[in-house]
């Protein structure tokens, strides 16, 4: 793993296979990185583990199941980007008719002294995150990295 003393300003990710993609973003927040540009591919941990009785029609099809699966995941990660204090978006990266992996998660870590983000805010996305997961039976790495080392869960209302 990357150390060093000196503050990261940035982190840039293109095309980091499957969790790669957490550990990259996990570490960026770690590192308090004032930007985080990420291209993620490959998103087979949820594809993986993606049921739900409610919802089967999104992963009873192969190709319907893995597309939801790589938008779930990368929704997923955006909204504990911005639990953790970045203005996250997704944005398209090259046109969908050249690659299918074509989502930039874009975050810029806010200024904590004039973006303070409300904990009701942070309440919201971290439950909309919480929800999805409960409802298609996921466990994303990032989101374990980040509970496990307290950045997201109780710790982030106080």
């Amino acid at each position: 793993m990357y150390q060093s003393d000196a503050p990261v300003d940035m982190v840039v990710t293109l095309h980091a296979c499957d969790t790669a993609t957490d550990y990259a973003l996990y570490h960026a927040i770690r590192w308090g990185a004032r930007m985080i540009f990420s291209v993620p591919c490959c998103q087979h941990e949820l594809n993986r583990q993606i049921q739900s009785k409610d919802y089967a029609l999104m992963t009873r099809y192969g190709i319907i199941k893995e597309r939801f699966s790589a938008l779930v995941t990368d929704a997923i990660r955006g909204n504990l980007l911005e639990c953790c204090g970045y203005q996250t978006q997704l944005l398209e990266f090259v046109d969908f008719a050249h690659t299918p992996k074509n989502i930039l998660i874009r975050a810029v870590k806010r200024d904590a002294a004039r973006q303070i983000v409300p904990v009701s805010v942070k309440k919201k996305y971290l439950g909309e995150a919480e929800r999805m997961m409960e409802e298609f039976h996921l466990a994303p790495t990032l989101y374990g990295l980040l509970k496990e080392d307290g950045r997201i869960g109780e710790s982030i209302y106080e």
